[in-house]
Formats: structure tokens, C-alpha cells, sequence
């Protein structure tokens, strides 16, 4: 539940103000460093602060690695900055220059003979599933981010936005191949949020899912192994959905803003759905979901999310921006989307915990079991 917000009364806002003009004062800031007691306090809020300064250094230090796909190079073996720069073309001392960057960045660490060998979490990145193609898709967000000031203003006309066709109508005169590159990186890193829904989702008792969004079919593939007795159905724009997404899985072709949903799903998934739109299309969508199911059917919503009244790295900084760069949608917290379910009329909401919040969040909505309406209750 957001924090309640207490008014802040006159005098302690003047002492608010004093102490904010006093730790912005250099006077302060250099008296404060050299006496013991806050030594360490300020260095730490420097580090801090250099860390925000020089992230965009590291980000594309992080970008360059994975473009010369340096981390699968060293799987085996460490390497050489000089054994490396041969290998893609680079000059040693700026090869070297690279690989301290991201030593720094925790990715690479240096042996004894001073050549670079993967971290734990260097090695993961190589063989995490649909990583590397989505730090290779950040470039279009860089372009987009150019500018800061006109994108928080709105007055950039982002990439992203025509990146995404299926949310501008693909159906509708779309770029064949942009539906292609879409459903590629999707089923991509689609492998992450399945495996992390899945941990977190019971599918006992369902017989067919349908999967709203579902593209290529990948997160229906992944609950058919999951639950022997599975039947899916993915319903998604023609562009987009997969040919032959596998056994026991069903494809049905349409939009969900234009067309009616297919009926006889017991329960029905949105994975990483309702960011990508409006609160108007959020809105109406779930209206549909509900009166597609049977009482008592279950919706499945898996999504980043914001950290509302305590914002979050991933779903308020990254998410939060990456949605506002597609200009069509938002990240929203769990107590937003709860809000739109019991709109909608879904009887009860329950958030499940994921393995990996900065990957994907998990509310379960419940159709009330008779015809009459239930108020909305959440699930402890």
C-alpha cells in the first residue's frame, strides 16, 4: 500500500532547507571530509554520486564488450588485452582500456599474469538467455536518451516508438521485418520471464491457457513442459505469431484492441503486456480477459513493475524510461495494476513473489466463482 503523506509543517520545512543548503555548501562538504567522523560518510556519497556520473561510460563499455562478444572468448580461458586486440581488430592499449572498464564494472578480473578472465557474473552474462540481445538492443534507447531534457519533455521523436510495430498496428500496413526483429528478440529474453513466472504460477487444474500477446509461442511452449496435461492457445497479430509454435499449442491471429477473444481458456496469461499501453487500452483489455474466462478462471499478469511508494533501479529508472521512449506505455507498480484488475471486475488479486523482481513481477487475478460481483480482495 503507498505510504500515507504527512504535510510538512512550516518550521520543519525551514529546517529541511537549512540542512539541504548546508550539505550543498563546498565550505561543508570540504570540512566534512577531512574530519573522521564523517570521512567515510562523505566518500561514500561521493562514490555514489561518481558512480551516477560515469554510468553511461560503463554502459557502453558493457556494449562494446558483448558486440565483440569478448565474454564467450574468454569461457574457456583468460586472455590477453593483446591476444584480444588481435582477435577483434583493436589496438592492445585501447583493447586494454576496455577490459579494465569493465573489471571495474565487476564483469572481467586479471590474473596474476595480468590477463582478463570472467567473473561470476561476466560468465552469466555470456549464457544468460537473451541478455546479450538485449543489451545489443539498447543502442536504439541510447539514441533516444541523446537529448535528456526534450525526452523527459516529450519533444523527441524516439526510435523506439517505431521499433515496436505490433503496439502501432502491425496488422494494419505494418513493417513485416520490424514484426520479425520483434519476435526474435522477444522469444530471446522471453526464456528469462517464462522460467521466473513459472516458479512462481501453480497450473494445477488448467486445461487450456491462452496467452495474450504470446508471439512465437515461447512462454506457452515452456508451461506445456512445465504441466503435462496443458493445452495452449496463443492469440497475437498475424505478423507476429509463429507459424507452428509446438505440440498442444493453438494459434489464433487478431488484435486484442479490434477483436473479440477466443473463448473456452480456463485461464489466460499477459506476459509483459499491459507496459507496452495506455491505461485506456490496459483498461479495456482486462475488461475483455474477464468476460472471456469462466467463473472462477484465473488471469496471470507478468511484468516488470515499479517499485511505487519505494521506486526500484529497474522498474523506475530503466523500465519506467524504456516504456515512456515507446510512447504508447508505462511501467506501473503491483497496487496500479491490482487497481485496473478490480476495475475490470476480477474478484481477487494475489502478488507472487518472483526469483528475480528486476526480471519480472507476478499478480494472479481470480474471476469470481458465481455471477454475483465480489468486492476485490489481495491475497496475503
Amino acid at each position: 500500500m503507498p505510504i500515507a503523506q504527512h504535510p510538512v509543517r512550516p518550521p520543519q520545512r525551514r529546517i529541511v532547507a537549512r540542512l539541504n543548503h548546508l550539505l550543498a555548501s563546498p565550505r561543508f562538504q570540504a570540512l566534512a571530509a577531512g574530519l573522521p567522523g564523517l570521512r567515510r560518510l562523505v566518500r561514500r556519497d561521493g562514490e555514489a554520486l561518481f558512480g551516477l556520473v560515469a554510468g553511461f561510460c560503463s554502459s557502453q563499455a558493457l556494449m562494446a564488450l558483448v558486440q565483440l562478444r569478448i565474454p564467450e572468448m574468454l569461457l574457456d580461458a583468460p586472455l590477453s588485452a593483446q591476444a584480444l586486440g588481435r582477435r577483434c581488430a583493436m589496438p592492445p592499449e585501447r583493447m586494454d582500456v576496455l577490459l579494465r572498464a569493465n573489471v571495474a564494472g565487476g564483469l572481467l578480473k586479471m590474473t596474476r599474469k595480468g590477463d582478463f578472465a570472467l567473473t561470476r557474473k561476466g560468465a552469466a552474462l555470456a549464457g544468460v538467455p537473451g541478455l546479450r540481445e538485449m543489451i545489443l538492443h539498447h543502442d536504439v534507447l541510447y539514441r533516444d536518451l541523446a537529448d535528456p531534457v526534450a525526452f523527459f519533455r516529450g519533444e523527441t521523436e524516439t526510435e523506439l516508438a517505431g521499433f515496436w510495430p505490433y503496439v502501432l498496428g502491425a496488422g494494419e500496413g505494418g513493417d513485416p521485418e520490424l514484426a520479425a526483429r520483434y519476435s526474435d528478440l522477444m522469444t530471446q529474453s522471453q526464456r528469462m520471464v517464462a522460467a521466473d513466472t513459472l516458479a512462481a504460477v501453480d497450473l494445477t487444474g488448467i486445461r487450456l491457457l491462452m496467452d495474450i500477446g504470446g508471439g512465437s509461442g515461447a512462454f506457452l511452449r515452456a508451461a506445456c513442459d512445465a504441466a503435462p496435461d496443458l493445452r495452449g492457445l496463443v492469440f497475437d497479430l498475424p505478423e507476429v505469431v509463429g507459424a507452428d509454435p509446438g505440440p498442444r499449442i493453438r494459434v489464433a491471429a487478431g488484435s486484442f484492441t479490434a477483436d473479440s477473444l477466443p473463448e473456452g481458456a480456463d485461464a489466460i496469461s499477459l506476459i509483459r503486456v499491459l507496459y507496452d499501453h495506455s491505461d485506456q487500452t490496459v483498461a479495456e483489455l482486462l475488461a475483455k480477459v474477464h468476460a472471456a474466462l469462466p467463473p472462477g478462471g484465473r488471469l496471470i499478469i507478468s511484468e516488470p513493475m515499479t517499485g511505487g511508494a519505494r521506486p526500484s533501479v529497474a522498474g523506475d529508472v530503466y523500465f519506467a524510461l524504456y516504456t515512456m521512449a515507446m510512447r504508447t506505455g508505462r511501467a506501473r507498480s503491483a497496487d496500479r495494476i491490482e487497481a485496473l484488475c478490480k476495475t475490470a471486475g476480477f474478484a481477487r488479486t494475489q502478488r507472487r513473489v518472483a526469483r528475480r523482481p528486476f526480471v519480472t513481477s507476478v499478480i494472479i487475478a481470480e474471476k469470481c466463482q458465481s455471477k454475483l460481483t465480489d468486492n476485490n480482495v489481495r491475497l496475503n
